[in-house]
Parts: C-alpha cells; structure tokens; sequence
C-alpha cells in the first residue's frame, strides 16, 4: 500500500504570506499545537519565536454613534476571543464594557410555595430559561416552562406551566406530584 506523505494543510500554506523570523531571519512555517494553528521559526527549540494566526485580540470591527457613559468617548463593536461585544474606544484608560445580558423579565405570577415573592425569568449556568421565585434563598421554587396563573382542575395547585408538544400548545400543573394536562375548553368557560 502506497501512503502519500504530503501533509494535510500544504495546499493553504502557500496562501499565508510568510515573513521571515524577526529573532533569527530563518523561514516561520506552520505548526500546530493545543489552541489551534500558528506560526512557529524554523530553528525551533534554538529560536522559540511564535506568531498566532487567529487574531481574537478585540480588534475594532465597527465605530458606533453614542458616546460612553463613563468617559464620554464613542463606543465601538470589538471582536473578541468569545466573540462580538460593545466597549469604549479609550481603552485600556477606560474599562466600560456594554452588557449584552437582557434584565430579568418579571413575570407577574405570584410564588404558589411562599405567595411572598414573583417568578422571574432566569438563565442557569448552561443558558437554559428557568423561571424562579425571587424570595430566594428563602423559597425555593422553580419551574422550567412558562407560567401561567390558573389552578389545576385535578388537585387545585395555584400554577399552571405552558408546554410546547408537538401537538401543540398545553397547559400542565406545575406541582411536581400531579403534572396533570389541563382541558382548555373548561378553562375557557371559567374565565
């Protein structure tokens, strides 16, 4: 069997423009490592001269029209190592960084543990929607669905949760015993 000992990339070497190594002068070529690809001096380990290929250092992508809060100079959008955000043009003499996070959105529902605290919109570490009473760490209660104000017609719980299926939208009892699929016509006629 006849193996082909070119390597897999040097068809897009050649598209890199490769500068000679400021510390030596000897070619930079190609490597590889842990974090992805980079340029590396071929006289490595004498030379130990690295050049990264993915630029993620908040370069300016575009200038924006509004001025910063704290310093009064103009934002711009930055790409960064996790991705795009907003931040001042003064930096590093200014540190404002916009928040890409949305406020919490108040549902208006009333706790059915505590009926001290409202359910609130909330983000777990993973970024998955939950919806938890905001008298924590005092109440506990947390649903993963939306909810809805109405009561069980099997066990009379205060909650009902709002339940995507493919069969279409229905409302289940939020009490983790009963989880009984609500009829909508007889909660249509109580309303």
């Amino acid at each position: 069997m006849k193996t082909n000992n070119t390597p897999l990339f040097s068809a897009h070497e050649q598209a890199l423009a490769h500068s000679p190594c400021p510390q030596c002068g000897s070619e930079l070529v190609m490597r590889f490592g842990k974090r992805g690809p980079f340029l590396g001096c071929d006289h490595y380990p004498t030379c130990d001269y690295i050049q990264p290929l993915n630029h993620n250092d908040g370069h300016v992508v575009k200038e924006l029209d509004m001025p910063c809060p704290e310093c009064e100079s103009p934002l711009v959008l930055r790409q960064g190592r996790y991705g795009m955000f907003i931040g001042c043009s003064a930096y590093p003499a200014c540190h404002y960084l916009a928040s890409t996070e949305k406020k919490a959105e108040n549902t208006d529902v009333e706790c059915p543990e505590c009926h001290k605290g409202h359910l609130t919109e909330r983000k777990s570490r993973y970024g998955k929607v939950f919806y938890a009473c905001d008298q924590y760490p005092s109440c506990r209660f947390a649903v993963n669905n939306k909810p809805v104000v109405g009561t069980c017609q099997q066990c009379g719980f205060g909650l009902l949760i709002e339940k995507k299926l493919a069969s279409g939208v229905k409302l289940q009892c939020a009490d983790r015993k009963c989880h009984a699929y609500q009829e909508l016509e007889s909660l249509d006629k109580t309303e």
